[in-house]
């Protein structure tokens, strides 16, 4: 966080997060809230990323499940777990994630981000606290969730998320939660997957590897492929958010890469170490 932010954001603030060395961001293809109790090829790959990771002094997750009409931030310092989903075996309701929430973590997000309000009412859903479950297994690091503004086009997400960037010096982890090909119409429970699909998100890791934001910006365009990848945006953007915060020098590691269940791309990323 450059000397200009000192002032907006105060003794208090500063104090709680002063500067360190600057941590990754993951973008996390969450797939199904299972994967936060069954051991599978995707949740050994988010513990092992979890195991090698500094451990932060917070956690900001951006999720694909939490769209709202202007942007929000929780601010509790208990959120609760978010069962948003239905029809899944009774193990997975007795699932928790008691991560405690932190306030000040919330007021340093609404010194960088204008506009954001605070929240008491939204908690940690599964996009959230499925990851976080695998990552940090012991849920004894503080979590706050920033909200997918449903006004802004995919362009102002970009440009708004890479506000954040001075959290990543402040010991803040920042997870965005999502899934590249997400398209739950046209979903099988094999593992099985569409030559569309493949080729999606193959050509997603390209455009990762070569840093070139811009077409990922402007999804529709990618493809012919991208309505069938994309037929609604709010498991897409999280990438954006993670995208919007690599810094010139972060190099980029993909885990739990797959396209499965015909639809469903799981490729997650870290940029930087």
């Amino acid at each position: 966080m450059s000397d200009e932010h000192e002032g907006a954001v105060g003794p208090e603030l500063t104090a709680a997060f002063p500067y360190s060395p600057t941590l990754p961001v993951l973008f996390v293809g969450h797939g199904s809230p299972m994967n936060a109790i069954e051991d599978n090829e995707d949740s050994r790959a988010w513990l092992q990323v979890g195991a090698r990771l500094p451990t932060p002094r917070a956690i900001l997750c951006i999720s694909a499940h939490w769209e709202t009409d202007g942007p929000r931030v929780t601010a509790m310092p208990q959120p609760r777990t978010i069962y948003d989903f239905y029809g899944f075996p009774p193990a997975l309701y007795k699932a928790e994630y008691p991560a405690p929430g932190s306030p000040l973590l919330a007021r340093l997000v609404q010194s960088l981000l204008p506009g954001v309000t605070p929240d008491d009412a939204w908690g940690l859903d599964h996009g959230a606290w499925s990851v976080l479950l695998r990552l940090f297994p012991q849920a004894t690091i503080p979590v706050v969730q920033l909200s997918l503004d449903t006004r802004r086009t995919p362009q102002q997400h970009y440009q708004f998320a890479a506000m954040l960037r001075p959290l990543r010096r402040r010991g803040v982890l920042i997870v965005a939660s999502g899934n590249i090909v997400h398209n739950l119409r046209m979903i099988c429970w094999e593992d099985q997957r569409y030559p569309w699909a493949v080729a999606f998100d193959a050509q997603v890791r390209d455009l990762i590897q070569n840093r070139e934001h811009g077409p990922l910006i402007d999804y529709p365009s990618l493809s012919e492929f991208a309505p069938l990848a994309i037929p609604t945006n709010e498991h897409y953007l999280p990438l954006l958010y993670a995208l919007a915060l690599q810094e010139p020098d972060d190099a980029v590691r993909f885990f739990a890469d797959r396209v499965t269940n015909c639809s469903l791309s799981m490729r997650s990323l870290q940029l930087g170490r």
